[in-house]
């Protein structure tokens, strides 16, 4: 057998002097030492903000002409990827074909390691890449062979594609158009990339994801217009959204939901009485004219004034 196997070469890989002595101090001083390293996570993120800005607006537009994005990643990189994908469904009432996330090893590789699926190269997982996508290869390391497979497969489609890593010299990164590097150094526990890496990860693709669902017009201002109030605690969100956008009381917000049938309409509903009559459905055609951007319907609105019914007593 070869234990040879492959050296990663990467700042993660490094020893940190930092925390040398892990194991023999007070436990009190054990999370203080992983806190202030934790604490470098966010000026490393800093540097890459204006690739991720121009990476933003590549995938808003894509996705606005019936692209999609999808994430590849094994391990930690492949989970924070499933994580961000499936949030956007409940938050912003994305459709669940938008944003896909793979994970090396399927899902059973969500709860738990499955040997070698990292090294699977064969890009069966990104057969259904067109060139209208984006995809996004999340690998602290830059070098893991599915995420390899993936964006290879990508570019041979005329896909745009991505690589978030922590790696400043990541193998991977001559595949990816925007190369993200969130340099985070040593690993508090050396090579333990779920640790600063991966917090890394999750913060780029936060901010990515939420970036992305408000050029797409998901939101008002910092309001989840198309939530799903799936639960009671949401239902009651709704409202309040409503009656923090509008400055109308309960019983309005509840008859404007119950005229216009959805949040979004009701909202745009709301806003634009206060100027011009309009209707329910002249909203809701608004709204589609605007690709489901408040601001522009309103401004629709206002352009077009048109009779509206009044809300019901």
């Amino acid at each position: 057998m070869n234990h040879s196997g492959i050296r990663v070469v990467s700042p993660t890989e490094q020893v940190n002097a930092r925390t040398a002595e892990l194991d023999a101090v007070p436990t009190l001083e054990l999370v203080r030492l992983l806190h202030e390293e934790d604490r470098t996570v966010p000026d490393a993120v800093a540097v890459v903000l204006p690739r991720l800005a121009a990476l933003v607006d590549d995938a808003a537009a894509r996705v606005a002409g019936g692209g999609r994005v999808h994430y590849f990643g094994a391990g930690t990189s492949g989970r924070l990827g499933v994580l961000d994908a499936a949030e956007l469904l409940p938050t912003f009432g994305l459709p669940d074909d938008v944003v896909i996330a793979h994970q090396a090893g399927g899902a059973t590789a969500l709860v738990r390691a499955v040997e070698n699926a990292e090294d699977n190269d064969d890009g069966a997982d990104a057969t259904e890449v067109t060139g209208a996508d984006v995809v996004i290869g999340l690998a602290a390391s830059g070098r893991t062979p599915y995420v390899g497979a993936a964006l290879t497969a990508a570019r041979a489609v005329g896909a745009a594609t991505a690589l978030i890593t922590s790696n400043p010299n990541a193998p991977l990164g001559e595949l990816a158009d925007y190369l993200l590097v969130a340099d985070t150094g040593p690993e508090a526990i050396t090579g333990s990339t779920r640790l600063k890496a991966g917090t890394a990860q999750k913060l780029i693709l936060n901010t990515f994801s939420t970036a992305l669902m408000v050029r797409l017009g998901h939101t008002y201002g910092n309001l989840m217009v198309d939530m799903r109030a799936t639960n009671a605690k949401l239902r009651g969100r709704s409202m309040e959204l409503l009656v923090q956008a509008t400055g109308a009381d309960d019983a309005e917000c509840a008859a404007a939901i119950d005229l216009c049938g959805d949040l979004k309409t009701a909202l745009v509903y709301l806003l634009a009485r206060r100027r011009t009559a309009v209707t329910p459905d002249e909203c809701r055609a608004a709204l589609a004219m605007s690709g489901g951007r408040v601001r522009q319907a309103l401004a629709t609105l206002d352009a077009d004034p048109a009779p509206s019914a009044d809300l019901p007593a």
